[in-house]
């Protein structure tokens, strides 16, 4: 197949329809391609073959509302060995998915040993990767590196959570450094919440080959006859208008595709217990946290890690996972009391769980040890608190147990309308005691298909609880559990000066209505920062908003500043939720080399837009994120409008006490705010900390 760059991609998913294609150009085999080039699929068949030469034996076509699907079927020249390839191109937006479907019919288990998910040669050039790194507090950090002749790897094993260090998402610009609305870039997300290995190689002088699928290490899966193996789908698109073209592209495929839960809601602003009290759970703190986000018009009060316990009490991380009944130490009237509270304060309810961990303090483990994942014969590696193990998801018995948490929640208490579902722990104990001791191999995959089982029955039967995806913060920001959540919860990190650019990386491929952002306490408990209310809202309304502190510790400003943001907030809501992102000035561009160390002449700002599908509505979001006395002004082009319209700005959650800025109530076109942009004044005669505005433009 000739190689195309770009185009190849509309080809798989436009051309290839009605066109006869070779397997080996789709999926490379080890056995059927030269030495040169790296192999997506590597098996070993039952006889001790190593050789997968895969040939196409029927196309079919689905042609429906939502999509074309190519479907071609492949056998091997020798062995009873089929791949059925899948390329699935969506209508409403510019994604085209691929994955594979894996069987035979050999007389003994097969053992498949690399099974990535899709393979896209690229043309030569000066092409850049950007990927995102980071970890707990400090998540999605945007890489760019060129990519240079030999093989590029990104990978992650933490076993139970793929977002934290490495993130399983990348895009790639074919026209040298990636711009943010312009270029030829191409976006990739591995729909998958385990282990994942994303490959970039160039071994000859012809071009680069792009690869990513599971990862293999430790996880040969072991194929029985008539099994299928289905791999992570992997969605792909193109964009001429830079990474934002790939952003907002991932965004609609999100909210209108299916790929995020109630994908096209807008959500609800709450007050989360944990940072405001965390394990110091009772009844009186609950009910004055409840009195307070009603107060300020929220809409949710979710109670946090600390509720639950029984012969082992829930007072700090070491105890009681696992053991999900309510601790009347501290709620004597248990959650009925509370759920009748939030009603009576015309708010919702939420609950934390975290239903796939015990503590070996527990009466879970005391009663079922062999449910939690270990290696036979060795010592037990714990981990949060010195007790935390990982339960054994490929376990149907635990799969139910998970189930039935859930279930008997919300049978007994209909009224709790919200779960924030954590996951704080990797698998370090890489052994089961359900799998046959020739399958332990199989367990990094399996435990994530048992995940996903549990997910579809709890969705088949509560379709409208909203679910948050936690894991100790970004760490399951992923495609591949995204269709059974809500929401995820970007980090752990409140920290709003750190949350702009925690935040801002998080955006290239997820939509701000699954992005919880909460407005923090000051000074942070993480980092000592102190900033301002104005700033720590500002910052939290450009996602789906929410409060994590105690209410009682704030000053009368605060409460006042925060309850204009939630009004405002709810006016802009649907634009900000389900609007199309442009970002506008990244908060990275303004870091300077040590050896080039200065005072920047303008001032450091970050800024972002929603603008809505008919463009006759926007908002705007800056953030000065350095203050110096004299400091100029930084000039911020607009994107995304309509340049024959006018649009009038009013500022919004204007700091209390003062009056809006002047350029509230003025008119440009949307040809002046694209091309000359504005002046927005983060700053005055005299050094403000941590300055923010937010505009409105009609």
């Amino acid at each position: 197949m000739k190689r195309t760059g770009l185009f190849f991609l509309a080809m798989c998913a436009c051309l290839m329809v009605g066109t006869p294609v070779r397997a080996i150009d789709m999926l490379p085999t080890f056995g059927d391609i030269d030495h040169i080039h790296l192999p997506a699929l590597i098996v070993q068949h039952a006889d001790g073959d190593q050789s997968l030469q895969l040939r196409a034996q029927d196309t079919t076509y689905v042609d429906n509302a939502q999509y074309k699907e190519t479907v071609i079927a492949t056998k091997d020249l020798v062995q009873p060995f089929y791949v059925t390839i899948h390329v699935r191109q969506w209508k409403a937006v510019p994604i085209t998915e691929t994955w594979y479907e894996i069987s035979h019919a050999e007389k003994k288990p097969v053992r498949l040993q690399r099974f990535d998910s899709g393979y896209l040669p690229l043309e030569n050039g000066d092409l850049y990767l950007v990927h995102l790194h980071g970890n707990w507090a400090g998540e999605a950090v945007p890489t760019v590196e060129r990519l240079t002749r030999g093989i590029k790897t990104i990978r992650n094993s933490d076993g139970a959570r793929n977002a934290h260090l490495d993130a399983p998402e990348v895009m790639i610009s074919l026209d040298g450094q990636p711009q943010e609305n312009s270029g030829r870039v191409l976006g990739a997300a591995l729909c998958w919440s385990g282990n994942f290995e994303i490959r970039v190689a160039a071994t000859d002088e012809k071009g680069f080959h792009f690869y990513a699928g599971i990862d293999p290490m430790a996880s040969e899966y072991i194929l029985s006859p008539k099994e299928v193996f289905t791999t992570p789908h992997l969605a792909y698109t193109c964009s001429n208008e830079g990474m934002g073209g790939v952003s907002r592209a991932f965004h609609r495929w999100a909210r209108t595709c299916g790929m995020l839960h109630n994908g096209n809601a807008t959500r609800s602003i709450l007050l989360n217990s944990w940072e405001g009290i965390y394990f110091d759970i009772t009844e009186e703190r609950i009910l004055a946290m409840m009195n307070d986000i009603a107060a300020f018009g929220g809409e949710l009060f979710v109670m946090d890690d600390g509720w639950f316990g029984g012969k082992y009490q829930r007072n700090s991380d070491d105890a009681a996972l696992g053991d999900w009944v309510v601790d009347t130490r501290k709620l004597p009237n248990g959650l009925d009391a509370l759920t009748a509270a939030a009603k009576d304060r015309h708010i919702q309810f939420g609950i934390w769980i975290e239903p796939e961990a015990v503590n070996t303090r527990s009466e879970l483990f005391e009663k079922h040890p062999e449910w939690a994942l270990q290696e036979r014969n060795r010592e037990l590696k714990l981990g949060r608190g010195g007790t935390q193990l990982v339960l054994d998801m490929t376990n149907p018995k635990v799969q139910d147990f998970v189930f039935n948490l859930v279930d008997d929640l919300l049978t007994k208490h209909p009224e709790i309308a919200y779960i924030k579902w954590d996951a704080n722990a990797s698998i370090q104990n890489c052994g089961s005691t359900y799998l046959p001791r020739d399958k332990q191999s199989n367990l990094y995959i399996d435990y994530h298909l048992g995940l996903v089982k549990t997910l579809e029955r709890i969705r088949a039967k509560y379709p409208n609880v909203v679910i948050q995806n936690c894991a100790s913060g970004g760490g399951r920001a992923n495609y591949g559990l995204m269709p059974y959540f809500d929401e995820f919860w970007v980090s752990d990190n409140n920290d709003a000066l750190q949350r702009v650019y925690i935040q801002w990386g998080t955006s290239y491929f997820f939509p701000s209505n699954a992005m919880a952002q909460h407005i923090g306490g000051s000074p942070y408990l993480m980092t000592g920062r102190t900033t301002p209310i104005k700033f720590r809202c500002d910052v939290a309304m450009s996602g789906r908003l929410g409060m994590e502190l105690q209410p009682a510790h704030m000053t009368e400003t605060e409460r006042a500043q925060c309850t204009t943001a939630f009004q405002d907030y709810k006016e802009l809501r649907e634009l900000i939720q389900l609007g199309n992102l442009y970002r506008l000035v990244s908060p990275y561009n303004d870091q300077y080399p040590m050896s080039n160390v200065k005072l920047p002449e303008t001032q450091s700002v970050a800024a972002l837009m929603y603008v809505s599908d008919t463009k006759d509505h926007a908002v705007l979001f800056a953030y000065g994120l350095s203050s110096f006395m004299k400091q100029a002004s930084r000039r911020i082009r607009l994107a995304g409008l309509d340049p024959e319209r006018t649009y009038t700005l009013t500022e919004r959650n204007v700091r209390h006490g003062e009056q809006p800025c002047a350029l509230d109530g003025k008119s440009f076109t949307g040809a002046h705010l694209m091309s000359v942009g504005l002046d927005i004044p983060l700053s005055t005669e005299y050094a403000i900390d941590y300055p923010s505005r937010i505009f409105e433009l009609k």
